[in-house]
């Protein structure tokens, strides 16, 4: 969305120029300033309204074929984008092409934005087989007409990296972003904030695929530059803080984390109002850190208030609206209140579909979200359908290797595992775990999971051992990727304690759940709900071992965490 308004205002800066100074043209350039300073504010609505106003003065001013009409249509597309309406948005960015085109000839740069602005459309409507050859002509053209090194042509080239880093195409994604930054470096400089822009998104490639080392000195390069370059108040700023701020979440260093969340809210809401969406998606980023800290107080009224936000500036139907509702319905699951959490994952769903069509990649996560509400309550044949069409729905999207279709594979597996049907499960599980390898290496956190799932394939037909070489591989995985005190690793604990357990090996598991105790108390205080559940846990290992004095002291504490309310 950030990036998104920023492009919108250079185009605006351009087109002042486009129609002769009489009235009709200082008329029309009154209203692009107009329409630059509601877009700012996150008036998309108003915002649009201003810029119809001015294609009508443009249309009449210089007739329907002139390259500033393809000018101010490109404008109102990329507001109608920017809102989730993108069945309004495509004509008018073939329009604005097929102008340019006719105008200024097919090699033309305004040509090459053109293709830009459509292939980012098609690549935000998960249509990425349409949008590939636009961004790779954007590229040509862009390249022949200023050559290779200019900053023009890194723009270009993040974006076709982006295309490919949606896809989980990451071997092609990375020579295009680290090409791209030495472009801007050598043109720029070091310092320069669109050296910045490239940095993040690298570093967010990097942590995508676990390889945390590498993304952390970019993404605190990112925010050096950008501080020092746009002051340390600037929306952009704001930008880096955030993605520092998930980048240390998803290693659970929440202390980390929290401070960097808040500094990005309060800047965003200084300098956009605070009812920007830009500050729905900050608030939505802090709520969801609460969360995962079970400290659901503090998470929901964020939520709630994110949710507020989106609605009234962008519209009840529009794609982030979704985001919000998505997230507002697992806060719900995560407690177990799963009648709150039904209607609010149904409504995204059908927001999602209507948006961005049935197919879309966004559809298949929804659907995998609901299909697992229904799992969790053991309702299998309502998830079973869901999982299926949304595993259907990645292979087609995003082809059979790609990790969302491992995801899905995951999902639909554990489903068949939990009823009993193992000869069905055991294929998907294998199928995931090569996905997940081939993609992301073998030493990525998703492979853990990967392999925790088929242990627990094993662990329910009495296959000890074969399940526990694989837990031991993704204990040693989770370990090495994350650090030794990660809730994650706390989680692979108990899953091996529980092998154990069950074996009656009551000497090994107990110092696996009392690590996981420690960890689980270090990272998320003591009165966390996962805390207890490590209490509970080990209290039956004391309690089969008839150490009941114990037993009943630890069942006593987590029942007074379980009683907090929240």
């Amino acid at each position: 969305m950030k990036r998104t308004m920023l492009w919108l205002l250079a185009l605006l800066l351009i087109v002042c120029t486009g129609i002769p100074a009489y009235a009709q043209g200082k008329e029309w350039e009154t209203l692009l300033g107009r329409i630059m300073a509601l877009s700012g504010q996150g008036r998309y609505d108003d915002a649009t309204v201003v810029a119809t106003k001015a294609l009508q003065v443009a249309e009449k001013a210089v007739g329907p074929d002139h390259p500033s009409v393809a000018k101010s249509l490109n404008i109102l597309a990329e507001l109608y984008r920017s809102q989730g309406q993108y069945a309004q948005a495509e004509p008018l960015y073939k329009r604005s092409l097929a102008i340019r085109e006719s105008a200024l000839g097919p090699n033309h740069l305004d040509v090459a934005t053109s293709l830009n602005n459509l292939a980012l459309l098609y690549h935000t409507q998960g249509r990425y087989a349409e949008a590939e050859p636009l961004y790779k002509r954007s590229l040509a053209i862009t390249e022949k007409a200023l050559g290779p090194n200019h900053p023009d042509v890194a723009m270009s080239l993040n974006n076709l990296a982006g295309l490919y880093d949606t896809q989980g195409e990451y071997a092609q994604a990375e020579p295009l972003y680290k090409r791209s930054l030495a472009i801007n470096e050598k043109a720029l400089g070091p310092n320069h904030p669109d050296v910045a822009n490239t940095l993040n998104n690298l570093a967010a490639l990097y942590r995508s695929q676990g390889h945390f080392s590498q993304a952390e000195p970019l993404y605190k390069r990112s925010l050096a530059i950008r501080e020092k370059a746009l002051g340390p108040d600037h929306p952009k700023v704001a930008v880096s803080l955030n993605s520092l701020a998930l980048f240390y979440e998803q290693q659970g260093q929440y202390a980390q984390a929290e401070p960097l969340y808040k500094r990005s809210a309060a800047i965003l809401e200084k300098a956009l109002g605070p009812d920007h969406p830009d500050v729905a998606t900050s608030l939505n980023n802090l709520a969801m850190l609460y969360h995962t800290q079970g400290q659901y107080a503090q998470a929901e009224p964020l939520l709630k208030r994110s949710l507020a936000i989106t609605e009234k500036a962008l519209g009840p139907d529009h794609p982030q609206v979704a985001v919000s509702l998505n997230n507002l319905a697992g806060f719900y699951q995560s407690q177990g209140q799963y009648a709150q959490a039904e209607p609010f994952y149904k409504r995204s769903l059908a927001i999602l579909e209507k948006a961005l069509g049935p197919d879309h990649p966004q559809v298949a996560t929804n659907l995998n979200n609901l299909a697992l509400l229904y799992d969790k309550q053991g309702q299998y044949g309502q998830a079973e359908p869901l999982y299926k069409r949304s595993l259907a729905i990645a292979e087609k999207a995003l082809g059979p290797d790609h990790p969302d279709v491992a995801m899905s594979l995951n999902n639909l597996a554990a489903l068949y595992t939990s009823q009993g049907r193992y000869a069905q499960s055991e294929p998907l599980q294998k199928r995931s775990l090569a996905i997940w390898e081939k993609a992301l290496g073998p030493d990525h956190p998703q492979v853990a999971m990967s392999l925790n799932n088929l242990a627990a394939l094993y662990t329910s037909q009495g296959q000890y051992a074969q399940a526990e070489p694989l837990l031991m591989r993704s204990l040693a995985i989770t370990e090495k990727a994350l650090g030794p005190d990660h809730p994650q690793v706390a989680a692979h604990l108990d899953i091996l304690a529980v092998l154990h357990y069950t074996q009656g090996h009551y000497a090994q598991a107990e110092p696996l759940y009392e690590r996981s105790l420690a960890i689980t108390e270090k990272a998320f205080g003591p009165d966390h709900p996962d805390v207890a559940t490590c209490l509970q846990n080990i209290a039956a290992l004391k309690r089969k071992t008839n150490r009941v004095k114990e037993a009943d002291a630890l069942e006593k504490r987590a029942a007074a965490i379980r009683a907090i309310e929240r």
